[in-house]
C-alpha cells in the first residue's frame, strides 16, 4: 500500500509539473525598458536595455529604438532586425550587439490565427478589432500584449528615426523626418505590435493604444509605422494563453 500511495503522489507532482510546464509556454509577459516621455520631456536618449542580454531568449519578439535614437529594433522570433542610417539611405543588421533607449518585448511560443474582415480599412478600426478579439479569446486588455500582423497592405506609412546628436527638442513629427521615410503601396509585410492602453508615454504615443514596427517581405524596409490601410487577406496573430 505505501508503494501505491508514493506513486500516486508522484504522478500527481508529474502532472502539476506538466501543466505549469504548459502554462509557462503558451503564456507571455510583456517587459518594457525606457519610455517615450524620457525623450520628450526630458531629452533622455540613453541607452536603458542591452540586446545582447536578450538573445537567448527563446521565440523572443521585440520592438523598440536604438541607443541614441539611432535607428528602429524589431524582433522576430529571435531574428533581429536592426535599422540605421547612411548618407540618408536605410540600412539594415541583424546583430543582438547594440543596446536601446526604448524596448518592448515578450516571449511567445504559441499564434492563433485570425483573418481579418474585409470591412476593416483604418488604423483606428484595426485597434478597436485586435482590442474586441483579444478580449473574446480570453486575453486581458487591461494589460498590454503583443500580436503579429501578415499579408499585403494597401499603404504603410514608416520611418527609421535618425536623431541629430544634441538636439534636444523633441516631437513625433521630427522623429517621423529625421531619418528614412516613405510610403509602401501593396507591399506585403510582416508586422510585431504590442497594444497597450495604459502605458501612453511609455511605449505608446497618447493617440494610440498600439505601438508597430514592420518588415516587408523582401527585407528591404524596416522600420516603424505611423500609419496604414488594410488591403485583402490581412491575418492577425494572439499569443495562445
Amino acid at each position: 500500500m505505501k508503494i501505491q500511495w508514493t506513486s500516486f503522489y508522484l504522478l500527481i507532482l508529474l502532472f502539476i509539473a506538466c501543466t505549469n510546464e504548459n502554462k509557462k509556454a503558451e503564456g507571455f509577459e510583456v517587459i518594457h525598458h525606457g519610455a517615450l516621455k524620457n525623450f520628450m520631456m526630458q531629452g533622455d536618449i540613453s541607452a536603458k536595455a542591452d540586446l545582447a542580454e536578450l538573445k537567448d531568449i527563446d521565440h523572443l519578439y521585440a520592438l523598440g529604438a536604438r541607443e541614441k535614437l539611432k535607428g528602429e529594433i524589431l524582433i522576430l522570433d529571435g531574428q533581429v532586425y536592426l535599422t540605421a542610417a547612411d548618407s540618408g539611405k536605410l540600412t539594415i543588421e541583424q546583430s543582438f550587439d547594440h543596446k536601446a533607449s526604448l524596448l518592448v518585448y515578450a516571449s511567445v511560443n504559441k499564434w492563433t490565427s485570425f483573418g481579418l474582415p474585409e470591412k476593416l480599412q483604418t488604423y483606428e478600426e484595426l485597434e478597436s478589432y485586435i482590442a474586441q478579439t483579444a478580449a473574446e479569446h480570453g486575453i486581458d486588455v487591461n494589460k498590454p500584449f503583443p500580436f503579429l500582423l501578415e499579408g499585403t497592405f494597401s499603404t504603410i506609412n514608416w520611418h527609421s528615426i535618425d536623431w541629430e546628436e544634441g538636439d534636444m527638442e523633441h516631437s513625433h513629427e521630427k522623429h517621423r523626418k529625421s531619418g528614412p521615410n516613405g510610403t509602401l503601396y501593396d507591399r506585403q509585410a510582416d508586422m510585431l505590435g504590442f497594444y497597450s492602453s495604459s502605458h501612453h508615454a511609455i511605449f505608446t504615443h497618447h493617440t494610440t493604444n498600439m505601438h508597430l514596427h514592420l518588415k516587408t517581405k523582401d527585407e528591404s524596409i524596416v522600420g516603424h509605422v505611423d500609419g496604414l490601410a488594410l488591403g485583402e487577406n490581412i491575418v492577425l496573430k494572439l499569443p495562445v494563453i
